[in-house]
């Protein structure tokens, strides 16, 4: 003869998220079906394209830090709060907007309003507070209106464009420059949206961020000194990768710059943006080891 155990008695038991994730399953997977149709969308739209192919990388790195604080929010031992039902109707008025008008930052914004709203009915505010950082990273994935993009890619393009120009120039190679055109020798080449636009700075800054929340360093002028220096490190990356592309092309013709090198072009902008920053980390940390041995005698 089998016997049952009332669920209220089991939860009286259970952990708080335990009780909280009992209690609020049917949200969490609501949440799952109605966030299907969209990563549908994004694995097959606009993640495909290269000013946004980061998405999916930022999406991925989120989840693993939620995966790497998860045993310390756990820790935390915070309570269940209703209070996140307030956020949950907050992230459902972001999706039924974003999906009606098709506003893609709206609709991709409400899931992240959503993690945060179950994050806190189950463990509570002080999980939120475990992971402010994955939640706010997810952000870095999602598009910007094209108003703010254009305005602000025009001069990052035109500032890029010039430092690649004046450079080149300095070792003696045929180039000039109108506006974002490039000649180079018998080349004209277009600096594009992707090269040098706010997605790729907004994407560095994301990287150089998440190189901070992994490192951990002690020294606030250290952590404060690299977020401030994130900015001119991206800078000097899109002209790395726009020089690359301009010295590919030269050698080996329009098609290799516009083919697989492009690509590879690419590479080159994440793996400059990653030796700057461990590079400029590097000197920062001899310097505050410097300045600490000074001020110690």
């Amino acid at each position: 003869m089998m016997s049952s155990v009332h669920p209220a008695a089991v939860s009286e038991a259970a952990p708080a998220w335990q009780r909280g994730l009992a209690l609020y399953w049917p949200l969490v997977l609501g949440m799952l079906a109605m966030y299907l149709p969209t990563q549908y969308d994004l694995w097959t739209g606009i993640w495909l394209t290269e000013g946004y192919a980061h998405g999916p990388i930022i999406l991925g790195l989120a989840c693993w830090l939620l995966a790497r604080q998860w045993p310390q929010m756990l820790a935390a031992g915070g309570q269940p709060a209703s209070a996140g039902w307030w956020l949950a109707g907050f992230g459902l008025l972001l999706y039924v907007l974003g999906r009606s008008q098709s506003i893609l930052m709206f609709e991709m914004a409400s899931g992240v309003v959503m993690f945060c709203a179950i994050l806190v009915l189950v463990c509570g505010w002080r999980a939120l507070r475990v992971q402010w950082f994955p939640v706010f990273f997810m952000f870095f994935m999602l598009p910007l209106p094209s108003a703010i993009v254009d305005s602000v890619t025009m001069p990052m393009k035109m500032a890029v464009s010039f430092a690649t120009e004046q450079l080149l120039f300095l070792a003696n190679y045929p180039i000039a420059r109108s506006g974002v055109i490039l000649q180079i020798g018998q080349y004209q080449l277009l600096v594009a949206d992707a090269c040098a636009g706010l997605q790729t700075l907004l994407t560095l800054e994301s990287l150089g961020l998440f190189y901070l929340n992994v490192v951990r360093h002690t020294s606030p002028l250290r952590n404060i000194s690299l977020a401030l220096l994130i900015i001119p490190i991206s800078f000097t990356a899109n002209v790395i990768r726009v020089m690359t592309l301009t010295l590919i092309t030269y050698y080996f013709g329009d098609a290799a710059g516009q083919g697989f090198l492009h690509g590879f072009a690419g590479m080159v902008l994440f793996v400059s943006a990653l030796v700057l920053i461990i590079s400029i980390d590097s000197l920062l940390h001899y310097w505050v080891r410097r300045r600490g041995v000074k001020g110690a005698a």
